[in-house]
């Protein structure tokens, strides 16, 4: 006998898009309260009219608004890996550890590039 539970047929088309565009607002929501998230959020918030300022092109704009974003896509993962540590106990294990520290270190090395994006375009700025 086969005890696990029915399976829902999985959605297709229009369905599987708005489910998964209700997830990613949820995902988002949740990352809101994480301080670390907002943070950077608030940050490119502000950046985002300063890159209109600041490029001096349209590839040199999207670029810096790009780097923007990749921050705060590295911290949703980041956060994402925390969550899945999180759940699985509070217990410390080495394998969490490392999966936790180098999940920071993803969220530093986007952080280093984007302000030496950043800065370089400032740098730019203020030479010309």
């Amino acid at each position: 006998m086969n005890n696990s539970p029915p399976v829902a047929p999985k959605r297709t088309g229009l369905a599987r898009v708005w489910h998964a565009t209700l997830y990613s607002w949820q995902g988002l929501y949740a990352a809101w309260f994480e301080p670390a998230f907002r943070q950077e959020a608030l940050l490119a918030m502000l950046g985002l009219p300063a890159a209109f300022w600041l490029g001096q092109s349209w590839l040199e704009t999207g670029f810096l608004i790009a780097c923007l974003a990749f921050v705060l896509v590295v911290e949703l993962l980041n956060t994402g890996i925390e969550s899945a540590i999180d759940r699985i106990g509070p217990q410390w294990h080495e394998l969490s550890k490392r999966a936790k520290d180098m999940g920071s270190a993803a969220v530093h090395i986007s952080l280093l590039l984007c302000g030496g994006v950043w800065l370089s375009a400032l740098w730019r700025w203020w030479a010309v």
